[in-house]
């Protein structure tokens, strides 16, 4: 194989708030930091251990709006992605370095309790409004059944 990949899948839950940039030219970055965990039983002791990772997430343009408009603290979503690490200089001219996941795509997995039917649940560039569909059928004799 001669090419390269460079893909990140997350599902977390959001740490804060989507913070907004709005540039001169209608073009905006959104970003929000994401939190992962990984539990598992440490052998030796038999507790239970879990770790969170933290990981920056960036959005751009139209997602960050959809982004900004619908998530919350604490809401579940599913990241798609790419690792970006930006180098920049601090205040006393010390080299620091960010990563960052840079968001391609995003689906929402959080539900939310009040009748927001028009909330987005899945997009990549474009936003797509979900359908939603509830089953009220009685259950219970039905001659029609194969079975």
């Amino acid at each position: 194989m001669s090419g390269t990949l460079n893909k990140v899948m997350l599902i977390g839950h959001l740490g804060d708030e989507v913070k907004m940039h709005y540039f001169d030219d209608k073009n905006c970055v959104g970003r929000f930091p994401l939190a992962t965990n990984e539990t598992y039983v440490n052998k030796q002791t038999n507790e239970r251990v879990s770790n969170t990772e933290w990981h920056n997430i960036v959005v751009r343009n139209k997602a960050a709006e959809i982004c900004e408009k619908y998530l919350t603290k604490g809401d579940k979503v599913y990241i798609e992605g790419r690792i970006k690490t930006r180098k920049w200089q601090d205040d006393k001219g010390n080299d620091r370095y960010s990563t960052e996941i840079q968001c391609t795509e995003f689906t929402f997995l959080s539900t939310k309790n009040d009748d927001q039917n028009s909330t987005p649940s899945n997009t990549s560039n474009q936003a797509s409004q979900p359908k939603e569909t509830t089953v009220n059928e009685p259950i219970g004799d039905n001659d029609d059944l194969p079975f």
